[in-house]
């Protein structure tokens, strides 16, 4: 094997390694807009049931990336996607304002 082979073989692994991680289940979200935190980039959204992982409340959720949390404001209805890892994080995405 020559140097080049070595080299080769290393920085496939290396690529490998920076893959995107699968992200967790997702689940439909409507809610209303009831606060935003600026400082942590989250909102506190009014809900209705969300599939099979909670029922209808009121709680924050972050939003991921930052650029979702710039298009919202206080009383926007939402659509958004829930994303739950497998290690009970959670975090809001893909937000459209539906009012």
């Amino acid at each position: 094997m020559t140097r080049r082979d070595t080299l080769l073989i290393v920085a496939t692994g290396a690529l490998a390694g920076c893959a995107k991680k699968t992200e967790g289940k997702t689940y439909a979200m409507d809610g209303e807009i009831k606060a935003l935190d600026p400082s942590t980039k989250s909102a506190t959204i009014r809900h209705g049931k969300i599939g099979d992982w909670m029922e209808a409340m009121t709680m924050e959720y972050r939003l991921k990336p930052d650029s979702e949390y710039q298009k919202l404001k206080v009383g926007d209805k939402i659509h958004a996607t829930l994303v739950v890892n497998s290690d009970d994080s959670y975090y809001v995405t893909d937000v459209t304002v539906t009012n």
